[in-house]
Parts: structure tokens; C-alpha cells; sequence
């Protein structure tokens, strides 16, 4: 669902979206700009204000292409005096035409392309109809043919239309003709491969003086093919593909939407960035603090999800330290957004008190009492009370010493970690501080570099950077956000040096220099069926080198998969029979049914997400719209957010429990799809996820039998 208040008020500036959070699911959410194409174009026009005295004045327009009603609204005020009226007119020619589409295409599908014609004329009889397609379309069988009208005044013929096997937008073109009489219609619409991306990365060091040679292929479709030449004078923390992980990462809690961007604020400290990547790096940043608008709740705290009642308390801190640092980079973050959260953090820090609650509460006062010393606003007297605890965890103690640091008493942080190891059992939490062993290491990485214990830190940074620059090792959004953030904190550290190096790819010289820790240079590998790379260190001093490369594979590379979670997918119909989904009836209304279950052997889950995609030729029917959501009698999720083609639902599973989730859809569009995997996964435990592989599917015409 959209709503079009921007476009109505657009002459008063401004987003109302930032004031209001209406509607819309994960649209609300979504990265600015992140939508390819806008399938569905709202016809809004904005005239004046005009002044007029003692007269009358007409305003003409050309109306855009659209079949319907539009409604003109006319205000006008003048000293507390006003008037209004408005009037509905419908707007057609004597010949019109329109074609639909689903919201979303995949590579190598095939469906029919439905085109209406409508006649308000009786003398109209023969249309012709041509269609022109770009981008990854195709017609297998013509682009044009004649349809008599036969006295109908409004008829709907179709063409065959193939999908490529990329991926882009792309364009239908549709015109008619009857006579003296011409109409159009055009339809962009965006070919996605829901696959997720794969990654592939080749590494080496590279002495001074001394070359490297590696051999590059591209990986997935084309349209989806990257590669990144990494060159780093501190050891490897595998940048480019870490940094991509955590944009495309699918889900969007108050957690998630701060780690995409938290480690973007000290991108300009790691690496030279592009103009380009710059631009992209401050939209994404702004992006977020409007989005953080949407968890905020009464008290001042952010909600895990957004819209939530119920403030989260890590989440809360984690949250209102980006946008402290955000704001002291210059980005404009409200003032009255950060008013609210510090009073909200300074009323918990006053009443925490200890022997309450979970296991990690020390740590997440001494996260709180941090955060508040960060905005220059110390709570000492809760330090001193947080201090004076005789058993606070190791992680808690450096991120308390963190807190006395940004008060202006280093003397206390070191006096409190004098005797303090800078290590951390293994573990890894699934919620409430979303914590893990290396993403705690992190923490003391920053707090050593406060103190100036550079050489100390050091001996962190490698083990951190062997884990970030290990392809195999999987890392929570959290725990990869606070490494990165780590890793820009000590490159900031770092005296300027020069990276000097020369490659040469596919034949083609090349040299580049920066006095930053790290360098990037993207290769063109889309066009290639395979290249080499030869690199040179000309610097002074030993190199890490690295090729980055990924995409997206094609359709049907997945397999069924679980561990330590069991995961059932069944198809009914609205009365709960068992349906194939492998041939379904244009028009026919069914139901997805997905059951996952907690084996029991792990204790209990927390932040489960479930992840179903959709055939473009399958729509979802958004039963909160409709007001029918209890009539599918299912669980109810934590949160559930449905878009287009694609329903994420999070919930939490006790040990031995299994909750089934819902989806009501329609056979809508006629054609050969392909119907993604089903995935459900622990958003912050990769030991606990399970897979169904998909599968190609069919919507049958109406009047076609099986």
C-alpha cells in the first residue's frame, strides 16, 4: 500500500513520513530510494498558490496517461475568510488501452502480458496493437495483431511474454490504433532474482616490491556480477564484502537499521571514498535517522520493531549512540529526538539497580551509562554505584572504563581495568543484547584506544580482523557492525601512510595511491567470461591484498536444508484442503501454511525470522487491509512485515514448540513462474535455520484445464 501525502503537500516541503508513520509495512522501513522503479505512478498534480484580485484566471494542463476518475480540489483563504469545492471527472479518450503486469518479474519466467482496450465510440471496430519491450523482455510469439472490437466497448486480448535469464527493469510499451485515433500505455517493472547473493573471496600478502596473480571468473547472473580490489596496510578485515553483507541484509529492526549504517559513519577514517560512494554513504545515514523515527515510543526509549509499545534496552542505547556520533559528523538529527532519548536513558540509569533481571543487565548499564557520557551528559553517581559491584562482568568493566574515559576521569577507567583481561568467554546471544564473544572484543578494542593502549589493542585488531577476513566465519549483524566500527576507531589512530600499487586486469594498466589504511577499485567483471589480475605493491612496506567478487546464482542452485529447527511448507484452499501449487487456476484464492518447530535440544529461540517469497504471478493478499486475519486461524507473530513479493515474519519459539504462520494468496497472472525457497532462520545465531527449496510453478488461463 502506498499513501501520496509528499506528492499532495509537495508544495510545502518536507516529508510527511518523517512526522508520521502511516501504513505501508515495510515500505516504512525501506531504504531511501531503495525501490528500482515505481510500478504503480500515482497521478498527482499541485497548482499555486495563486493571488487574485477582482478577476478569474484558468489554469491549463496536460493529463497524464490514466484510465478512471481524478478528483480537482480548489481551496482558497484570505484573512481568515475561506472557500472550497471540488469535482470528479472522468478522464478517457474515444480510444483507450491498458496493460497489467504483476508487481515483480524473475529471470527466465514466462507469462501473459493482459491488454484492454476500451471503445467509447461505436465506429471503432478494428485496433491494431503493437507491443515493444526493453530491458530483460522478450516476446517469443510477435508484437502485433489486429482485434476487432465487434461492438464491445471494452475487450482484453494478450501477448506471450518471456523473461531473460538477468536481471534489471524493464520496459512494455503498448500503442493502438484505430483510424484518427491513437492511445498508449507503458509499464516499467523491475526483474529481481530473489535468490540471496554468494560471495567469493581470494586474499594474499604482498611484500614490498613483490606481485600477486589471481584469476577471476564472474559469479552468478549477469546484471548481479561485482569485484572489488582490496589493498590494505593493516591486516585484511575483508571491507567490501562485510560492508555489502550488512546493506543487503534483508530484516529492518531498530538493531538491524542501526548496524547497516553505524559503521558508515567512519568509512572516510578505513578508505578513500569515491564522490559516488560518499553520496550513497549520506543518504543511507540520513535515511536511517528518519527511519529511527518510526521506533521511538512514549518514553523516549525505541521499540525492537517499529511501531512497538514497549521500549527495547539495548536496542534503545545502540540506537541513540549512532545518532549521537551521526550528529557530531555533522548530520542533522532532531533535537527534540535526542531530548527524549536522554531523559529516557538518564531516568533507567537512576532507577537500574542490580540482582534484577537478566544476566547481561550489568553490561547494559554500563552500555547506558556510556551512551550518556558520549552526549555529555555522565550519570557519575550510577558509574559509581555500577563500580562498586563486586562481580561485573569483564565486558561490563571495559564498557564502564569506556564511560569514565568520555567523563573526563581516564584515571578511573584504568584504575578499573588494571588487573582486567581483555578476553571473553565464548558465547552468542540471541537477543537482548545480541551480544557474542568477538562483538564484546570489539568493545574492548575501543575502550584499549581510549586509554591510549595502542599496543594492547593491536594484538585485538588481529584477531578481529582474522575473523572478519575468514569467508567462513558468519557474523550477527551486531557483532560485524561493532567489528567494523572497531577497526574504523583504530585506522583513526593510525599516523598517515602510503599505499602505492599497480595492476593490471585483463590487459589494461592501471596504478592508485592513498594515505589511508585502505584502498578499493572496483574491476569490470559484468561482461567478462573470465580475467586475470596481476598486482604490483609499489610501496614501502608489505601489503594485504584481496578480490572480492559475488552476484546472485540462478534459480534451482538451493537445496533443502535444516539445523536444530525443523521447518513443514503445505499449500490449502480457504477451507483448508491440500492445493498444488505447481498448477493453480487464474483467479484461484489458497492459502500458504508454514510450520516450524523447536526440536528442544538448545533450550528456547528468540528472533526468528521467517522469509517467503512469492511468484511475481502471486499476489498477497494483505488480510490486515481486509480485516479477515482471523479466519486463517494461525499464530501470531512478533511482527510481520509484507511487501510486494515477500512476507518476513519474527517470532520467538519455546523448546519443543511449534507455531504455523499463514499467507492468503491469489493465482493472479497467467504463466510459468519460479516459486523461491522458504527459509526460516535465528537472526542471530547461525547454528539454527532450515531451508525448502523451490520450485517452478504454474497459473493456468481461465478456461484451460489442467
Amino acid at each position: 500500500t502506498w499513501d501520496l501525502y509528499d506528492q499532495v503537500m509537495g508544495a510545502f516541503g518536507g516529508r510527511i513520513e518523517r512526522l508520521l508513520a502511516i501504513g505501508g509495512d515495510g515500505e516504512t522501513i525501506s531504504k531511501e530510494g531503495e525501490s528500482k522503479v515505481n510500478r504503480f505512478k500515482p497521478v498527482v498534480k499541485f497548482f499555486g498558490p495563486a493571488t487574485l484580485e477582482g478577476k478569474s484566471n484558468e489554469h491549463r494542463f496536460v493529463m497524464p496517461q490514466y484510465v478512471g476518475s481524478v478528483r480537482t480540489m480548489l481551496v482558497a483563504g484570505y484573512h481568515g475568510a475561506y472557500g472550497k469545492t471540488d469535482k470528479t471527472t472522468p478522464v478517457r479518450k474515444p480510444l483507450m488501452v491498458l496493460a497489467t503486469l504483476p508487481r515483480v518479474l524473475g529471470p527466465d519466467e514466462k507469462l501473459k502480458l493482459p491488454i484492454t482496450l476500451f471503445s467509447m465510440e461505436k465506429g471503432i471496430r478494428e485496433v491494431k496493437v503493437e507491443v515493444k519491450v526493453s530491458g530483460p523482455l522478450v516476446l517469443p510469439n510477435g508484437n502485433s495483431k489486429t482485434v476487432n472490437m465487434d461492438g464491445h466497448t471494452d475487450l482484453t486480448t494478450d501477448f506471450d511474454l518471456g523473461v531473460k535469464a538477468g536481471t534489471g527493469i524493464g520496459k512494455v510499451e503498448v500503442a493502438v490504433s484505430s483510424g484518427s485515433y491513437r492511445a498508449s500505455d507503458v509499464i516499467d517493472i523491475e526483474v529481481r532474482n530473489p535468490n540471496p547473493p554468494i560471495t567469493k573471496v581470494q586474499d594474499g600478502f604482498v611484500p614490498a616490491g613483490k606481485s600477486w596473480n589471481a584469476t577471476l571468473a564472474p559469479i552468478g547472473v549477469e546484471g548481479t556480477n561485482f569485484a572489488t580490489l582490496e589493498v590494505s596496510s593493516l591486516p585484511p578485515v575483508n571491507l567490501g564484502q562485510r560492508l555489502r553483507y550488512l546493506l543487503n541484509y534483508p530484516y529492518g529492526c531498530v538493531e538491524q537499521v542501526t548496524s547497516t549504517v553505524f559503521p558508515q559513519l567512519y568509512l572516510d577514517q578505513v578508505m578513500a571514498v569515491p564522490d559516488q560512494q560518499k553520496e550513497e554513504v549520506q543518504v543511507n545515514i540520513k535515511a536511517a535517522i528518519d527511519k529511527l523515527r518510526l521506533f521511538m515510543v512514549r518514553d523516549g526509549g525505541f521499540s525492537y520493531w517499529p511501531g512497538g509499545d514497549d521500549s527495547d534496552s539495548w536496542g534503545s542505547t545502540y540506537a541513540g549512540h549512532f545518532l549521537v556520533e551521526a550528529s557530531a559528523k555533522g548530520y542533522f538529527v532532531p533535537h527534540d529526538m535526542l531530548k527524549r532519548w536522554g531523559k529516557y536513558q538518564r531516568d533507567k540509569a537512576r532507577s537500574w539497580r542490580p540482582g534484577n533481571g537478566h544476566a547481561q543487565g550489568r553490561l547494559v548499564q554500563a552500555y547506558r551509562l556510556y551512551s550518556l557520557a558520549l552526549a555529555g551528559s555522565p550519570e557519575l553517581s550510577a558509574m559509581n554505584r555500577l563500580r562498586e559491584e563486586g562481580n561485573l562482568p569483564i565486558s561490563a568493566k571495559w564498557m564502564l572504563a569506556a564511560a569514565y574515559v568520555k567523563a573526563g576521569q581516564p584515571e578511573a577507567a584504568k584504575s578499573l581495568t588494571a588487573d582486567v583481561a581483555a578476553t571473553v568467554p565464548s558465547y552468542q546471544e540471541m537477543a537482548y543484547t545480541y551480544g557474542s564473544d568477538l562483538r564484546d572484543k570489539a568493545i574492548i578494542l575501543e575502550t584499549l584506544l581510549m586509554l591510549g593502549e595502542k599496543t594492547k589493542g593491536f594484538e585485538l585488531l588481529k584477531e578481529i580482523s582474522a575473523r572478519l577476513s575468514d569467508t567462513g566465519t558468519w557474523m550477527s549483524t551486531q557483532t560485524l557492525a561493532w567489528c567494523l566500527k572497531a577497526v574504523g576507531a583504530f585506522a583513526g589512530t593510525e599516523q598517515k601512510g602510503n599505499i602505492r600499487f599497480s595492476y593490471i586486469f585483463n590487459g589494461k594498466n592501471s596504478s592508485a595511491s592513498t594515505e589511508l589504511p585502505v584502498a578499493q577499485v572496483g574491476l569490470p567483471i559484468d561482461q567478462l567470461k573470465q580475467g586475470s589480475l596481476q598486482f604490483s605493491n609499489t610501496s614501502e612496506g608489505p601489503l594485504y591484498v584481496s578480490v572480492v567478487q559475488g552476484g546472485v546464482p540462478a534459480r534451482g542452485a538451493e537445496d533443502d536444508e535444516e539445523s536444530n529447527l525443523k521447518l513443514a511448507v503445505a499449500y490449502t484452499d480457504t477451507k483448508g484442503n491440500p492445493v498444488e501449487p505447481g498448477q493453480l487456476a487464474q483467479g484461484q484464492e489458497f492459502v500458504s501454511v508454514v510450520t516450524v518447530a523447536n526440536p528442544g535440544m538448545r533450550g528456547g529461540y528468540e528472533n526468528l525470522a521467517l522469509n517467503q517469497i512469492f511468484p511475481g504471478g502471486w499476489e498477497i493478499n494483505n488480510v490486515r487491509l481486509e480485516e479477515v486475519e482471523d479466519r486463517l486461524h494461525a499464530d501470531k507473530p512478533t511482527y510481520q512485515d509484507i511487501r510486494d513479493d515477500r512476507v518476513y515474519t519474527y517470532f520467538d519459539l519455546g523448546p519443543g514448540q511449534q507455531k504455523t504462520f499463514k499467507v492468503l494468496l491469489t493465482a493472479s497472472y497467467a504463466g510459468t513462474y519460479y516459486l523461491p525457497a522458504v527459509s526460516c532462520e535465528a537472526m542471530y545465531d547461525r547454528a539454527v535455520y532450515a531451508r525448502k527449496k523451490g520450485k517452478v510453478v504454474e497459473v493456468l488461463k481461465e478456461g484451460i484445464g489442467r
